[in-house]
């Protein structure tokens, strides 16, 4: 089984609101702030123990303001809004990156169902 690809890039682009994040297999993924926030890895989003948290809104003007390393294996991403708890490892940038439009699509479902805007 060959290796996961690893990152060989991770630029904050601020002036465009995105994560850059380039692959050693070629791949590059520009994450937007917004998408990130509402997808982070954390149990404010993921909800604790399991249980279905409702969706994180209002982050549309969210800001990235610094990307810690952790390890060799992870970026924990500091947000404008005081969000910095979750992390985010090579495999799940590449997965949000990889799979942008059917999750962004099932986030603004879930945002409606729940009644609230996404902004």
């Amino acid at each position: 089984m060959a290796d996961a690809p690893l990152p060989t890039r991770i630029t904050l682009k601020t002036a465009d609101r995105v994560l850059e994040v380039a692959y050693d297999d070629g791949e590059t993924y520009r994450l937007g702030f917004e998408y990130l926030r509402t997808h982070s890895p954390s149990a404010e989003v993921k909800g604790h123990g399991g249980a279905p948290m409702p969706p994180v809104v209002g982050k549309s003007q969210v800001r990235v303001t610094a990307v810690e390393p952790v390890g060799q294996y992870a970026v924990r991403l500091v947000f404008d809004d005081g969000h910095d708890s979750g992390l985010f490892t090579w495999a799940y940038l590449r997965q949000l990156g990889a799979e942008e439009p059917q999750r962004w699509a099932e986030y603004l479902r879930r945002v409606q169902a729940a009644g609230q805007a996404a902004q």
